[in-house]
């Protein structure tokens, strides 16, 4: 059962913390969870809560009530709040969309959230017009889709404010029969509180926080006159009782920063945000070292950065900064396929508060606890105390898993490419006598990283019997802003040269790996440099390519992000763009290839994957398609249970086809 967990909430007194720990159900066919409270000081995890699928808790400032996000089959998820030791919920809104993220205010009295405001005549705003009989859209502008979504620019995530009701109050009964009929229209009372809309601004207003005094709300959006032709955003402040936004990033200089994680000191001090620029043309992201920068709150244009920007990236971090002492805030920084939990202070050099074999994916502080969700090599997601630079683990979600299925270790590997540039990643051997064949796995981004976390995707694999290789190749995030770099206009050069100089070294490290059965595999740009691969090398016996990027000029004008991203990566000279396009070099694939794509995939359009493999099929090699319905770029990840099942079933027949595993012994060990 792989159990994930959401970001924590500590109780203010630090005794316990509360997550929402999810897991793929079959039954519902559906990704479910429940809170948990987890005491800090010894004894056990216990359920909280018995919701469909329960997220996002959140202590209110004095402890009494837990906020959190419940989502119902078919539902729209609604905010709830229920007594802080427990009880029934208690459904505090009632938007069309759902609620998408809140923050308390210090008096606990309130909550401010976001949630997206459809355009009437739109997304079941009048009864019996569906999305088929909807008005036409006019386009006018570059980002009008986001994958995931669909169409974002007519339902803008707006704030609002609500008044939190006390938990123990009398329930509000809907009236029936008599009294229904004789409810006058202007009658307030309601079961659910009526929300103050706060913005209304043409743009997406995200990641609410409320100022230390309450007297503002801090939120990240794209405000400016020139915002759909970019990425810069910025932090702004609101009054809690309505009025103009005030911008408080982005005020120092005249670059396009991406900012995001607004974030005000314990003592009203400082302003704290995660930014990163964009370059004069406002879209240069490639590898964007996302750094901790603070300013003075009276004095925002002041701002400075406080982490290196060559080495440290804390893209991570996109919703919040944690609050830490007085005038500090903790951080999150991706590191060599890990990562390093970071404690800032104005007047200080950064900290490092934890760092080693795992994955911190959240953090939070009460009392002078932190506490980190994070996935390791033998967990897929828990909850641990960070003390004396590492993570003592407070809960073990994994174990039913690692009961049932086992755990194939991971071994950490290194290897130099042809041009002496080193290349760090990982290798999993199945149990049994080789050699095994073996998978070269190339992950996405291309800016993101392999990493010491329990990956379902490997273990599925070497489960099956396979070796399965994994590095970071130049392009990756983790090691620095110049590896990130390194492939802008110059994608399948060294990215491909580091992901085969790996292969060869891992085949003469360890003799238990057959070199002469390889498969290679992918997702999106791990499908691009796949594509691109077997274009270039023909050793391996078959490949997959899944949710692709492999056509950036039908990607610019198909791709949710293709108005800015293939002419970053692969630059506008149409002749270096094709030597760079797996579409350019299909004609030289002689490998049999599983295309494997979903229906509703905005970020790597389906059209990606079915052109590609007519020119496959039209050149006479072994090819298949496997399209998902239904599904998004995020199938893998986040699609339903049965359909992740079923592309699991797919992708090991067609391994088992082209790549049977046979059982020769031989030693597993490096050399």
């Amino acid at each position: 059962m792989t159990n994930t967990v959401s970001a924590p909430t500590i109780h203010p007194n630090g005794g316990r913390v509360v997550v929402a720990v999810s897991r793929p159900d079959f039954a519902a066919d559906a990704s479910v969870g429940q809170l948990w409270t987890i005491p800090l000081s010894g004894g056990c995890p216990r359920r909280l809560t018995r919701g469909f699928r329960d997220g996002s808790p959140r202590f209110s400032p004095d402890g009494e009530v837990l906020a959190f996000i419940r989502s119902r089959p078919g539902k729209a998820p609604q905010l709830h709040i229920v007594d802080g030791s427990g009880g029934e919920p208690q459904v505090i809104t009632d938007r069309l969309l759902g609620v998408e993220g809140f923050d308390w205010s210090p008096d606990g009295r309130a909550i401010c959230f976001s949630s997206r405001e459809p355009e009437e005549g739109r997304y079941g705003t009048v009864e019996g017009v569906g999305a088929a009989a909807e008005d036409p859209r006019l386009i006018t502008g570059w980002h009008y889709q986001a994958n995931g979504l669909g169409y974002v620019t007519d339902r803008r995530s707006q704030l609002f404010v609500v008044d939190v009701p006390a938990v123990d109050a009398e329930p509000v009964v809907e009236p029936a029969g008599r009294a229904a009929k004789s409810r006058s229209s202007d009658d307030p009372s309601s079961a659910v509180p009526a929300p103050r809309q706060l913005t209304t601004e043409d743009a997406d207003h995200d990641a609410p926080r409320w100022s230390t005094d309450g007297a503002t709300i801090l939120f990240t959006a794209s405000l400016h006159e020139d915002a759909d032709s970019d990425l810069r955003a910025d932090i702004f402040a609101i009054p809690a009782n309505g009025g103009s936004p005030r911008q408080l990033s982005g005020l120092s200089s005249g670059a396009r920063f991406s900012a995001m994680a607004g974030t005000q000191s314990a003592d009203g001090r400082w302003l704290y945000y995660v930014a990163a620029d964009m370059g004069p043309t406002g879209t240069d992201f490639l590898a964007a070292q996302y750094g901790v920068w603070v300013a003075p709150m009276d004095e925002p244009a002041h701002a400075r950065r406080l982490s290196d920007a060559l080495t440290a990236d804390f893209t991570e971090n996109g919703d919040r900064l944690i609050t830490y002492g007085t005038d500090g805030v903790l951080a999150i920084d991706r590191y060599r396929g890990g990562t390093r939990v970071m404690a800032f202070s104005p007047h200080e050099e950064p900290r490092i508060l934890a760092a080693g074999h795992f994955v911190a994916t959240a953090l939070d502080c009460a009392a002078d606890a932190v506490v980190a969700c994070y996935s390791d090599p033998t967990s897929f997601g828990d909850v641990a105390v960070v003390a004396g630079g590492e993570l003592e683990r407070r809960s073990d979600f994994s174990a039913a898993f690692r009961a049932e299925a086992g755990v194939i270790p991971v071994q950490e590997f290194s290897t130099k490419a042809g041009d002496g540039y080193p290349v760090h990643g990982w290798v999993l051997l199945p149990q049994g006598p080789g050699p095994h064949p073996v998978l070269l796995n190339i992950h996405g981004g291309p800016f993101a990283q392999y990493g010491w976390g329990l990956f379902d995707e490997a273990q599925v694999y070497a489960a099956a019997g396979y070796a399965v290789l994994m590095c970071n190749p130049r392009g990756s995030a983790g090691y620095g802003y110049d590896h990130g770099r390194s492939i802008r206009e110059a994608m399948g050069t060294v990215d491909f040269h580091d992901v085969m100089s790996f292969l060869e070294g891992a085949l003469a490290a360890y003799s238990g790996l057959d070199g002469e059965r390889l498969g290679v595999m992918g997702g999106s740009y791990g499908g691009y440099l796949t594509a691109w691969t077997i274009s270039q090398d023909h050793r391996f016996k078959a490949a997959i390519v899944e949710r692709g990027f492999l056509d950036p000029e039908t990607f610019t004008g198909t791709s949710d992000i293709g108005w800015f991203f293939s002419s970053e990566y692969t630059g506008s000279d149409p002749d270096k763009v094709q030597a760079q396009s797996p579409m350019a070099q299909v004609a030289k694939v002689r490998t049999p290839t599983l295309v494997i794509h979903s229906e509703q995939d905005l970020r790597c359009p389906l059209e990606q994957g079915q052109r590609y493999y007519t020119a496959l099929r039209r050149n006479g090699v072994d090819a298949e398609m496997l399209i998902f319905p239904g599904e998004n770029h995020e199938l893998s990840r986040t699609g339903t249970p049965h359909h992740r099942k079923q592309r699991f079933e797919h992708i090991l027949r067609w391994w088992n086809t082209h790549l049977p595993v046979q059982a020769v012994q031989t030693a597993q060990t490096p050399r």
